[in-house]
This record gives structure tokens, C-alpha cells and sequence, in this order.
């Protein structure tokens, strides 16, 4: 039997690298927590921010704008290496000397959107992360968004005429500024059950702490 179902949201943008490893640290947790309550079940609904709202909509080039935001080549290597040694134990290998352009990440955000109202969209999730971190490839762009939903079985050609209007921009842009409203100015930020917010890419014991905090008494053992 099933216990009490869970929402977890998560806040967080395409081209963050930390929200890449806060999806897979919640995944740590989750199964930290289904140890303790075998039959604990989640519902993950993934949230739109924009770490840089202006972007332009054909992007910038990648490392003259982290180098103008940071200070210079070597602090943006620092962060670099500091990510890779974060995401090594999480089976994620960052490439970033094949990314090329920041995107700006309106058309993403509008796909998962789409994906959501239609089911689990994290493994379309998964697959934008590894396009921008680990393959490069511009998440910006239409007909590559169309390539990986396709990839993760949706359908292209009502996918593509979707992407190519301007459907749920307006809505995607409002949901955005609701979570900025609310305080949100740090992604990964996970909301689990509208009560507990975690802040940051967090350990898993700490996330894994949020959704015990959420769950019923009875639920605990």
C-alpha cells in the first residue's frame, strides 16, 4: 500500500551546474528515505528560474561571460574544478571546455512545462542537464530541444509547432517571478510538500531530513 504522496518541487535552471548535482543528490535521499518507509512515493515537479533573465535569445558565449561575472579565467577554472569534484561521486563528469554558448533558457523551461502537463518529466530533465554539462550542446536552441524530447519519447512535430509560438511563455515567465516573489534567489532551491524548503545543492542527509520532516508521524518507523 502506498503511504502519504509527496510533492517535491524543484527550482532550479538548465545551465546551473549545481542543480545538475542537486538532482541527483534529492534521487540520494529519496533512497535514503525509502529504506527507513519502503513504500514512501514522491511526486517531482520541476520549477522555472532564469539566472540571468537577460540573456539574449540566441545566448552569449559561454567563458567571456563567466570570466566577466567571476573575475578572470582562473576563478572560473576554481568553480569549475570545484563542480567536477562535486559531481564525481554522483556519476556526473562535467565537460565544460565543450560548451561554447550560455543559453538563455526560456525555450527549456516552456519544454518541461509542456513535458509536466503530461506526465514525469525527469528523464527529459536528465537529458537537458547532460546536453548543456556533459555534450555541450546549445539548450537554447529549438531544433536541439525538439532532438532530445524526441529522444525521451514525445512526439516532434506537435513539440516543434509548440516550441516555435510563444504558448505558456507568458505563464512560464509568471511562475518564475511567483518563486522570486517567495524569496527564492539561490537554485537548486527544493520545496518538499509546499512546508520545507532546502536551499542549495544540499547533502542528501539533509534533504533526506526535509522529507522525513514532511511525512506523517505514522510514517516514520
Amino acid at each position: 500500500m502506498i503511504g502519504h504522496m509527496l510533492t517535491i518541487e524543484i527550482v532550479s535552471d538548465l545551465v546551473c551546474p549545481w542543480c545538475f548535482i542537486g538532482l541527483r543528490r534529492l534521487d540520494a535521499a529519496i533512497a535514503e528515505v525509502r529504506r527507513e518507509v519502503p513504500d514512501f512515493a514522491c511526486t517531482k515537479r520541476w520549477r522555472p528560474f532564469f539566472l540571468n533573465p537577460d540573456t539574449p535569445p540566441e545566448g552569449e558565449p559561454y567563458l567571456p561571460f563567466l570570466e566577466k561575472k567571476f573575475g578572470g579565467r582562473a576563478p572560473v577554472e576554481a568553480l569549475f574544478e570545484r563542480v567536477r569534484v562535486a559531481g564525481r561521486p554522483y556519476g556526473i563528469d562535467y565537460a565544460f571546455e565543450k560548451i561554447e554558448r550560455r543559453a538563455n533558457t526560456l525555450l527549456a523551461h516552456r519544454l518541461i512545462h509542456w513535458a509536466q502537463q503530461r506526465g514525469d518529466a525527469e528523464r527529459l530533465v536528465e537529458r537537458i542537464f547532460a546536453a548543456q554539462f556533459q555534450r555541450g550542446e546549445h539548450v537554447g536552441d529549438l531544433a536541439l530541444l525538439v532532438k532530445v524530447a524526441i529522444e525521451c519519447g514525445y512526439p516532434g512535430p506537435d513539440l516543434e509547432s509548440y516550441l516555435a509560438s510563444d504558448q505558456d511563455a507568458d505563464t512560464v515567465r509568471a511562475m518564475e517571478r511567483k518563486f522570486r516573489a517567495m524569496g527564492i534567489s539561490m537554485v537548486p532551491t527544493f520545496i518538499v510538500d509546499g512546508r520545507q524548503v532546502v536551499v542549495g545543492a544540499e547533502d542528501p542527509a539533509i534533504l533526506a531530513a526535509a522529507i522525513r520532516r514532511a511525512l506523517p508521524p505514522r510514517e516514520i518507523r
